[in-house]
């Protein structure tokens, strides 16, 4: 009875305790940080209203963003770490270029992502980051590398995804483009990077194991990082059940198929002497001399960066231009004076093509392919507008709400105009990466950011000059943000003869 009655009072005193240190840690938060943003209690922070807004983050945390004289909040939750979120470029400079060095992506992110991505270029930080980013970049730059490329689009578009269309518009039959272009994305990438094909638009009926794999263990990644409380995945992973269980299943297939192309590839190289004019990112970088593990690690960021976001983008304008005939009319004819068709599409011919460009650009501003990115304090530091950070705060930079800011945009911020991104002649604008975020800036920019728009042009050019698309609905898709963004339900569409 004394033994139950003297652990009773020491549970008190302990939550007591605890409880008292909470409430100080909060109102010292309080006195020196200017805090914008939901309403936080002791322990607990914003995690009833985290919870309640869970079905529409992106919207909370813009209004939230909106609100913010500095268009910075705080967040503190219960179960996860205090996290800072901005949409002001001065931030997101100081951030990805002023103070790099302070902002790694950090381990709370790379143990989210660290089972599928491994060390990945996308995952890792420091020295590691730094040779593959030196590797990448070299390989990213080369003419080889860019020919190859468009010869691969000209060899997917004309020979599955051109005569795909065709047989839809002869048939009448409902198409998820969505899923179309994730599949195109996927057998391209797959090609540039691996050197194989997966052959995912022949049957779109059929998911190779591969695709099915990657799929679902992004989703679960996605999820790890979108949990209220990040113990309860961290428990499953540690007792290996549920979607955990799940994750790790699907992580050994993907790295089981990348080990066998990779031991193929290998030997393809050994029968070839080195030569490895003209091929794919796997070949160059085995060529290079690094480590079977790393080259796993870094296609598989090539795959996710090349596959989702690409097919996102593309996705997400196409549904914009059906309800804008205007800008698809001048996006047509942009198209037909550069090339009419009689020839194959070069990359000089896609290069002039700026109105696409501005149209992508405008797309993403307002579906950017990645809502937004985090990354984790080394160290106590200042932002621009006054926040204080603390070190192993989050800081998070909100590409969704950044395209939805008046302070950046102006008043017609939520109107789709791409020509916010010509100048008077037609020509492109020079415009703040950190603005603009969608492929980073500073020290990681995307190095495929030219290859990116490469291919999204070439599907563009290819497309509308041949087709009319129409979707079956006329409701507004919903935007659901995972490790990239995508429409939920698919965009289904009938396609038509021009």
């Amino acid at each position: 009875m004394f033994l139950s009655l003297f652990l009773f009072f020491i549970f008190v005193f302990l939550s007591f305790s605890f409880l008292s240190f909470s409430i100080k840690l909060h109102l010292k938060f309080r006195k020196f940080t200017p805090i914008y943003g939901p309403s936080s209690y002791p322990i607990l922070g914003c995690l009833i209203s985290f919870y309640k807004n869970r079905h529409r983050l992106l919207d909370w945390y813009t209004e939230l963003l909106s609100e913010s004289p500095t268009q910075t909040i705080l967040v503190q939750r219960f179960g996860a770490p205090r996290t800072i979120i901005t949409a002001n470029p001065n931030n997101v400079e100081h951030i990805l270029k002023t103070n790099f060095i302070n902002y790694p992506k950090g381990q709370p992110f790379t143990e989210i992502l660290g089972d599928f991505l491994g060390r990945g270029i996308f995952n890792v930080d420091g020295e590691l980051w730094n040779t593959q980013r030196k590797l990448a970049s070299h390989e990213f730059s080369t003419k080889s590398l860019r020919e190859f490329v468009v010869k691969t689009l000209e060899e997917v578009v004309e020979t599955r995804l051109i005569p795909m269309l065709n047989q839809a518009a002869k048939s009448a039959k409902v198409l998820d483009l969505q899923d179309v272009l994730r599949r195109f994305a996927f057998d391209t990438i797959c090609k540039v990077s691996l050197g194989t094909d997966p052959h995912c638009l022949d049957d779109l009926s059929h998911v190779p194991v591969l695709v099915d794999a990657f799929d679902t263990a992004s989703q679960e990644c996605a999820m790890r990082g979108m949990a209220p409380i990040y113990a309860v995945w961290k428990s499953k992973r540690a007792l290996n059940i549920g979607s955990e269980k799940k994750l790790s299943e699907n992580v050994k297939l993907v790295h089981c198929c990348i080990n066998e192309i990779i031991e193929k590839k290998k030997q393809k190289i050994i029968n070839d002497n080195g030569d490895h004019k003209n091929t794919d990112l796997l070949s160059r970088l085995l060529i290079a001399g690094h480590e079977d593990e790393v080259v796993r690690d870094m296609v598989i960021s090539f795959l996710m960066a090349g596959r989702d976001t690409t097919s996102s983008a593309l996705t997400w304008l196409f549904w914009l231009i059906t309800n804008h005939h205007g800008v698809k009319n001048e996006m047509i004819n942009e198209i037909t004076s550069i090339n009419n068709g009689d020839k194959a599409l070069e990359f000089d011919d896609l290069k002039e093509m700026k109105y696409l460009q501005a149209c992508l650009n405008e797309s993403m501003r307002l579906y950017p392919p990645v809502a937004w990115d985090s990354k984790h304090a080394a160290k106590d530091d200042i932002l621009p507008d006054g926040t204080r950070v603390q070190k192993g705060n989050r800081v998070t930079y909100f590409q969704y709400g950044m395209g939805r800011m008046e302070e950046i945009w102006g008043k017609d911020r939520l109107e789709f105009k791409p020509d916010r991104w010509l100048d008077e002649n037609g020509a492109l604008k020079s415009f703040c990466p950190y603005k603009f975020p969608v492929f980073q800036a500073g020290p990681r920019v995307c190095l495929g950011k030219e290859m990116a728009f490469t291919q999204m042009k070439y599907v563009l050019a290819s497309v509308l000059r041949r087709f009319e698309i129409k979707p079956v609905k006329s409701d507004k898709p919903v935007f659901v943000p995972l490790l990239t963004a995508h429409m939920v339900g698919g965009l289904n569409v009938r396609i038509y003869h021009s």
